[in-house]
């Protein structure tokens, strides 16, 4: 056994080599030797751009919208000098070992960096760039959306109008919760309350804090059980902050009236998921940066980010390692 993974490591080494000494063979028009990046995705346009446009590096590519298989991505990202990457691609140490050490910037299109190794970067000594900030408006009109949706009962409404529900006017069918004069508890934004007393004194919670050790699982029986019966509960974060489990007990128990989820874990949540069956649960495919303006000003920061990196220049946004 520790034979065969010392020549698995070998491979590794060997194929990063050479691909660094390809990298080294591949001069610009100018006759510039370039460094080669890896980018996982058919990203949006606004990003490849400024790649290309650059001279800066040598681009290769999954062109797909689909995520690259993990066999891949490590056989790509040998002797790379930058990777831009997504939230779906997991950079361990794996990933780390198969680039070399010739890496020295990772550019993640996302706000979120759970799927990163921090540890293992911050060993390395690469620096990683994210894209915070350019989504806060497409994120916050699709929490205010995914409230209304559900407080308001909209994907029920429309399904009674479509299989023939909707019958005579009646004066309670298909009411709701409004949100005028209503409070909303945002769970990670301003100041720090108890949990207790933000699912008491709270008609709508919102989440929106980071993944983290401390927070995974946070939004559980805990919150669920204090929370009023008429409150609504709703998660644009990530999904791994929310103990499933417990929020769908606390739909069905009638703890709380309605949840609205635009993450869940794991992504895509199956299809025969409990949640799926309730109608007061409305679940959106992670969409809350999903517009086009935004999704192109994500890709334009993460290259900008990469490029930054590569000329040992400070980035738009970095993380602090």
């Amino acid at each position: 056994m520790g034979t065969l993974c010392h020549l698995r490591r070998l491979k590794t080494r060997l194929v990063s080599d050479f691909h660094s000494w390809c990298t080294l063979q591949a001069p610009n028009a100018g006759g510039k030797l370039l460094p080669r990046i890896y980018v996982t995705r058919r990203i949006p346009p606004d990003g490849m751009k400024i790649l290309r446009q650059s001279g800066l590096c040598n681009i290769e590519q999954w062109d797909s919208d689909e995520p690259v298989p993990r066999s891949e991505l490590l056989e790509k990202v040998a002797g790379i000098r930058g990777l831009y990457c997504l939230l779906t691609e997991k950079i361990d140490a794996e990933v780390l070992d198969a680039a070399g050490p010739s890496l020295q910037v990772v550019s993640t299109m996302s706000v979120g960096y759970d799927h990163m190794s921090l540890e293992e970067l911050k060993k390395r000594g690469i620096r990683l760039g994210y894209t915070p900030d350019v989504l806060t408006e497409a994120v916050a009109e699709l929490t205010v959306a995914l409230l209304l949706a559900t407080s308001r009962r909209l994907l029920e409404a429309v399904d009674e109008a479509k299989n023939g529900g909707w019958g005579t006017w009646k004066p309670l069918w298909m009411c709701g919760y409004g949100l005028t004069g209503s409070t909303v508890g945002i769970l990670g934004l301003g100041r720090i309350v108890p949990l207790d007393e933000l699912a008491r004194h709270s008609d709508f919670i919102v989440v929106c804090c980071a993944l983290t050790p401390e927070t995974k699982g946070i939004c559980g029986n805990s919150l669920f059980s204090r929370m009023k019966d008429t409150a609504i509960f709703i998660n644009t974060s990530r999904g791994g902050v929310v103990n499933q489990e417990d929020l769908y007990q606390a739909l069905v128990n009638g703890q709380i009236a309605a949840a609205g989820l635009d993450v869940t874990e794991p992504e895509p949540l199956p299809t025969d998921h409990p949640l799926f069956k309730l109608k007061t649960c409305v679940i959106l495919p992670h969409i809350a940066s999903a517009t086009v303006a935004t999704r192109n000003a994500m890709a334009a920061l993460a290259a900008s980010n990469l490029l930054a990196g590569l000329q040992g220049k400070a980035m738009g946004k970095e993380v602090p390692l």
